[in-house]
């Protein structure tokens, strides 16, 4: 199945010469959605996956069916201010500023192996947040894993960089 066809393209979404790719599409539709969660889970399905933290909010609507799919958890990693219980934080910078996710104190246990899932890797300043984060509460960072990939904005080489596997379903150049 090609996934690519079921991502909406919608040009100079959120401003001027951006091509926002979204996937509200894809997840509207059955098999498209079904095909997608396989494909994020199938890689990590023999590699001891304790939980998976999906990124928010995309990476909740993904991250949980995957988690269910490789027999983990799922821990969200939330925006600020958000989670009721005690929390770690991150601040990660952004084109437009900053932003800050955190997760609860309690949600990983030193040595879990993690799956850190969202919907798009751009210039992966949110999944290096989400990897400090998951190291801060002393788990283990399988890998990343995300339905679209925009490599001219550079996030693969940032979380290889960091040391981190990614994996992505469908690319698409430009921004």
């Amino acid at each position: 199945m090609d996934l690519r066809r079921l991502v909406r393209t919608i040009p100079n979404h959120p401003k001027p010469g951006i091509l926002f790719r979204d996937i509200t599409t894809l997840l509207a539709d059955a098999a498209g959605l079904r095909e997608a969660v396989t494909r994020l889970a199938a890689p990590f399905a023999q590699q001891g996956i304790v939980q998976v933290a999906g990124i928010e909010s995309r990476g909740f609507i993904l991250g949980a069916p995957v988690a269910v799919t490789l027999g983990s958890g799922f821990v969200p990693l939330r925006k600020a201010g958000r989670l009721p219980a005690d929390t770690l934080g991150t601040d990660y910078t952004l084109e437009y500023g900053t932003d800050r996710l955190e997760i609860h104190q309690d949600a990983l246990r030193p040595g879990d192996r993690v799956l850190i899932v969202d919907d798009l890797l751009a210039t992966g300043g949110t999944a290096a947040a989400a990897v400090r984060l998951v190291r801060m509460a002393g788990a283990t960072v399988a890998a990343c894993a995300f339905v679209i990939e925009l490599p001219d904005l550079g996030g693969r080489a940032v979380l290889t960089d960091a040391g981190i596997d990614v994996h992505a379903l469908v690319s698409f150049e430009g921004h």
